[in-house]
Parts: C-alpha cells; sequence; structure tokens
C-alpha cells in the first residue's frame, strides 16, 4: 500500500495488469454529531467539465448511465475498512469521452450550521481492488483546511492509454453550488445542466458566490432505496398539475430470436406493461392497464390514463402514464406496478426504472434493483394522498399475478382471465 501526499501522482493501471474494479473509500472524522459530509463523483471530459448532470454521482442519483461509477450510498455504517462513505468504478465502462473523475466531499448546510471543513479531523481517500480487497494506496489530508465547506480530494485520470491517481486535496468556499459550477454543472435554479463557464484552475479557491447560490439548489432527480418516501412539491397556490409515470428497461441489441430473445428467452420478445391499481376517497377501486383495454382517463374518472401499450419493446421512450394532479383530493391511493404478458422474466438484466415527474419537483427514480426470480409481476411504487400532494414511497415486491398483489396490498377486486385484442 502507497501512503502519498497532496499532489503526487501515481500509476494505477501501468504494471498492474487487469486492474479494472475499483473502491474508493473517503473517510473522517467530524466534531459533533451533527456534521452531514456527503461524498461525490464529477465525471469530466478532456475540458475538465462534466457534459450534464447525468456526470454528477452523488446521494442523489447513484449510478451512472454506462454502470462505470457507482456511489454505495449516504453514510455508511459497518463497512470493512470504516470509509464513511464508498463508490465503486468500473474502468472497463468508463466511456472514451471521459478522460478523469474527481472525488469530492461537502458538508450538508455548512452555511446554516456554522460549519466548515477546519472541523472535520483525519480525512482520508484510500483505492482498493475491489476483486482481491488489496488497498492499493492511501492519502490522508491531514488537519489542513480551515473556513472550505468543499475539497476536491483526489481524481483518476487517463494517461498514454492508463489510468493515474492524483491526490489533489484543494478546499473551496461556497459547497455544492460552486463546487458543481467549477467543474461545469450550474445548479443556480434547482438545474443541474451543463454550463458554459470555465472551471477555474484547480489549486485556487473558488470566489465567494452571491448568496442566494450559497446553499445547493434542489437537485434534479432523486433516487429513493427501498421504503423511503418523498412528497412531490409544488408551487404555492398551485395544484400538482400533471404527474407523469415512466416505465423503461434495457433495450439489448436486436436478434433473430425477436427484441428481446436475449433477455427473456422468448422468440416473440416481450410484453412489459405499465399498470396501477387505484383506490378513491370515495371507496371506488379499479385498475388501469392495457390488458382489457382499461386505458383510463385524464379529464375523467379515474383521472389516470395509459398513454398507450408498446407491444413490441421497440419504444425507447419506454410506457407512460398520466395523473390529474388537479383531482388529488378525489384519489386516496395509486400502486404503480408492471408485469409480463408474454415472455419469462429475467428482471436482473432488463434492469427497469420508473420515473416519476411533476413540475416544480425534483424527478423522482425508482430502480426495479432487486429481483423476482420467475414471478411475473412487479409493485414498483405507492402514491398516497398527503392532503394537497402526493408521497411516493418504493416498493419494488415480486408477485406471481395481479390478484397476489391485490392481496398484499388490500384492494380486494375481483380478478377473472383476461387478455390483449
Amino acid at each position: 500500500m502507497i501512503s502519498l501526499s497532496k499532489g503526487r501522482k501515481v500509476d494505477l493501471t501501468k504494471g498492474n495488469a487487469g486492474l479494472r474494479h475499483l473502491l474508493i473509500g473517503l473517510g473522517w472524522q467530524s466534531q459533533g454529531n451533527n456534521f452531514d459530509l456527503d461524498t461525490a463523483a464529477f465525471l469530466l471530459g478532456a475540458n475538465g467539465k462534466a457534459a450534464g448532470d447525468d456526470d454528477f454521482i452523488f446521494y442523489g442519483n447513484l449510478r451512472h448511465g454506462s454502470g462505470c461509477v457507482e456511489h454505495k450510498g449516504d453514510n455508511l455504517t459497518g463497512n470493512v475498512g470504516g470509509d464513511a462513505e464508498q463508490i465503486l468504478v468500473d474502468l472497463g465502462r468508463v466511456p472514451g469521452n471521459i478522460e478523469k473523475i474527481a472525488f469530492t466531499a461537502t458538508i450538508y448546510d455548512a452555511e446554516g450550521r456554522r460549519q466548515n471543513f477546519g472541523m472535520v479531523k483525519n480525512a482520508y481517500i484510500r483505492v482498493v481492488n475491489a476483486d482481491t480487497q488489496q488497498e492499493m494506496l492511501r492519502y490522508d489530508m491531514g488537519n489542513q483546511f480551515s473556513i472550505e465547506t468543499a475539497v476536491v480530494v483526489a481524481e483518476i485520470y487517463r494517461y498514454k492509454g492508463e489510468w493515474k491517481f492524483n491526490a489533489i486535496g484543494s478546499g473551496y468556499q461556497g459547497g455544492l453550488a460552486a463546487l458543481c459550477g467549477s467543474f461545469g454543472i450550474d445548479v443556480s435554479e434547482g438545474d443541474n445542466s451543463a454550463a458554459s463557464n470555465a472551471p477555474p484552475a484547480r489549486e485556487q479557491p473558488i470566489p465567494p458566490v452571491p448568496p442566494a447560490r450559497e446553499q445547493p439548489a434542489p437537485p434534479k432527480k432523486v433516487e429513493l432505496r427501498k421504503g423511503q418516501k418523498v412528497n412531490l412539491t409544488k408551487k404555492a397556490g398551485t395544484n400538482l398539475g400533471k404527474i407523469s409515470i415512466n416505465l423503461n428497461w434495457s433495450q439489448p441489441e436486436k436478434k433473430d430470436s425477436g427484441f428481446f430473445g436475449s433477455i427473456f428467452g422468448n422468440n416473440n420478445g416481450i410484453d412489459l406493461d405499465l399498470a396501477c391499481l387505484f383506490e378513491m376517497k370515495d371507496g371506488s377501486k379499479g385498475v388501469v392497464q392495457a390488458l382489457g383495454n382499461c386505458f383510463g382517463s385524464f379529464q375523467s374518472f379515474p383521472y389516470i390514463e395509459l398513454d398507450g401499450d408498446d407491444r413490441t419493446g421497440n419504444s425507447a421512450a419506454g410506457e407512460n402514464m398520466r395523473i390529474n394532479g388537479s383531482k388529488i383530493s378525489e384519489i386516496k391511493r395509486i400502486l404503480i406496478f408492471t408485469f409480463i404478458y408474454e415472455g419469462a422474466a429475467n428482471w436482473s438484466e432488463a434492469k427497469g426504472v420508473v420515473t416519476v415527474k411533476c413540475s416544480g419537483s425534483p424527478d423522482i427514480i425508482v430502480r426495479m434493483d432487486e429481483y423476482g426470480s420467475n414471478k411475473c409481476a412487479c409493485a414498483i411504487a405507492m402514491l398516497e394522498n398527503q392532503g394537497d400532494t402526493f408521497s411516493v414511497e418504493k416498493i419494488v415486491r415480486f408477485f406471481n399475478g395481479h390478484e397476489d398483489i391485490d392481496r398484499a396490498f388490500g384492494w380486494g377486486l375481483r380478478w377473472v382471465e383476461g387478455s390483449k385484442d
């Protein structure tokens, strides 16, 4: 294991043939129990900037679309090595346009809590070969900081076809908003879209930002953990408006055996359907689904409408449902689920993702990241009336069919075998 000092660069893959999977562990000691430190990874191009919010991996966006970087979650406990937070990197999956990955740490609500990295001691980052669990290198930052509220801890970067590690340890004022700005992500209005300003020199502190930008803006998206609930938000004096539910899943390259043949082992492909059970305040209940042509209605009862039925799996947009948020006073709860009308299930390869969109709220991401063997249906998320908004809870439980879902959540409908036209 190599112990590094600030500014030192060392080879990772050169001399380590076959090295691919890295575990990046970060840890620290803080004064008091009310410190909340957050780590993140920024995937950067040759210009030192992220192309967009998908290249910002943090507690609200835990996994990069390529699968090359995965954040293990906020404030872990009981990890081997004592790390507070961990990030996994698969070097073999890093897209070709990504030249470096920067690892950072920020203090949540540092301004409001009057906290800074001068109160954080013995901060470190370590790199572990995730395949052998061998710790390769470690950079102890010591107690070098004072008023800073964000730190670029280290980075890995490409150099002549190999990967190297750079111990940076640069502190900044301005918190997460300023840190994002340095990497080309603008969060000034709650939008993590790419900004055009070039990042400042790495070793220079970022100038203080205006007061309105001192605190991190609401994230553009939030990924739920199982059992976690969040409320949809809306502007004062308005209703929720249209709530969109999108179901998407991995779409492998089409083969002779059918579009989803390689995943589901079905020569005719797969027909994966989005659906929901609903219960109104007056006690009436029902289902919205393509099966039986129960597509619902947005403007009239039940104020939930399925946009269509993609029977081929060829639609990149997946399947979509709309909920009329202006009618929330009439709706008690909605259970979003999906089922396989044709084909054999292999949920682990389908990698289903449900996205809940509502104007004024961050997108809510629910990944179907637990797998139900050969069960053909999955209860994904529950929306429940909270007076003037909905709470959204991640469920992700697998069942043998509609009736089993009904019983598990107490709907009490009568089911008969059905088919599509």
